[in-house]
This record gives structure tokens, C-alpha cells and sequence, in this order.
């Protein structure tokens, strides 16, 4: 592991799913300036009175997605000059695993995007 702290900015429309990163083991982790923690909420990339985040597929079907703008406004914004490793999650995506944890300990900051809600 690099002697740089680890920073994780978590984009979601969410923020507070994740308060009990603020507890337990993560805090302790970032207490000692192992890791921080950055939730970055998606609604404050929006530009309309309503917050709107998703809309209906291109093409039609099921579901909604997110848009592009208010996520690409967020990367944006977060990596301003600096190299940032950019992992958009997904249930169809690759499972997380410990091979997975030790080589994204290789990054200095990694920005994950909570796409599925």
C-alpha cells in the first residue's frame, strides 16, 4: 500500500445510506488518515427545481436510468487535475473480491458510482 491516503468519493442520489461509514472499523480507518471517505451527492449536479437525476431508457422499456449530465458534472468536479480510477457498480458488473481489494489499495483516489438503486 502506498504511503498517500486513499481517498473514495461515493456518488449516489442516496447520501445517507452510507452514514455508518462514520462508525465501526471505516472511521477508525479514517481516524488514522488510512482512508477517507467522500459522499458526493449526485442531486447537487442537477440543474432543474426538482433534483431529477434519472429518466425513461433511450428506446423504451423498464426502468429508469441515470443521466449522463449531472454524473459526468460529478467526475468532473471531483477529479479537477487530478488521476482518479472510475468504477461505475453494477449487480451485472464483476463481484468484489479481496484480489479486487488489494489492487484498487494501488490507487490514490478511486470515485465509485452507485448506478442501481
Amino acid at each position: 500500500m502506498k504511503n498517500s491516503i486513499l481517498t473514495i468519493h461515493i456518488i449516489t442520489i442516496f447520501p445517507e445510506i452510507f452514514l455508518p461509514l462514520k462508525t465501526s472499523i471505516i472511521k477508525r480507518a479514517q481516524d488514522k488518515k488510512l482512508v477517507n471517505i467522500n459522499i458526493v451527492n449526485l442531486r447537487d449536479f442537477t440543474t432543474d427545481k426538482h433534483k431529477t437525476v434519472d429518466d425513461a431508457p433511450y428506446g423504451g422499456g423498464s426502468g429508469m436510468v441515470l443521466k449522463v449530465e449531472p454524473v459526468y458534472k460529478a467526475i468532473k468536479k471531483i477529479k479537477r487535475n487530478r488521476s482518479c480510477k472510475v468504477i461505475l457498480m453494477s449487480p451485472k458488473g464483476i463481484t468484489f473480491n479481496q484480489n479486487k481489494a488489494r489492487t484498487l489499495l494501488k490507487e490514490k483516489n478511486i470515485i465509485l458510482i452507485c448506478g442501481h438503486y
